[in-house]
């Protein structure tokens, strides 16, 4: 599971496609010191290989009611296949979750999920625990986000 190499352009590169994505060809050039056509060529190269996924808007969670974050922890006495193909495909559905992470140690699967209110969340957990048989579900409700950010250290 090796990265692709990248010498300190690409890097460059990057820091200023995470920071803005809609930047012009000719600024992004510029910046990184290079003329266009080899810019391109780059940034071509880097989503050839898949280190740039793909360019997505950000949107202000605030302005769309969406101002509540809560930190899922999810318990199973099941680890079979049969089991995860059921809950990924369960929790990937519901748009409230905005990531799933499978772990090691005593919590199985945290999900981050996105709501306007507790009753809102409520009625997403009822969606939640009829995915698949969970063990135990416990919710951590974020009172202050400190950070975030999308941009990967490059």
């Amino acid at each position: 599971m090796g990265g692709v190499l990248l010498d300190p352009i690409d890097r460059r590169i990057l820091r200023e496609l995470q920071a803005d994505a809609t930047i012009p060809v000719a600024e992004l050039a510029e910046r990184v010191g290079l003329s266009q056509t080899p810019c391109w060529k780059r940034v071509k190269r880097l989503t050839d290989e898949g280190v740039i996924e793909r360019k997505v808007a950000l949107l202000a969670r605030e302005k769309l009611d969406l101002g509540l974050v809560v930190f899922v922890s999810v318990r199973t006495s099941r680890h079979d296949e049969e089991w995860l193909a059921l809950f990924a495909k369960g929790a990937s559905s519901l748009p409230e979750v905005v990531e799933v992470y499978r772990l090691a140690g005593e919590t199985d699967y945290l999900l981050k999920v996105v709501v306007s209110d507790i009753a809102s969340y409520d009625r997403f957990y009822k969606r939640l625990i009829a995915t698949a048989p969970l063990t135990d579900v416990s919710s951590a409700f974020a009172m202050e986000q400190i950070k975030f950010t999308t941009a990967l250290p490059v």
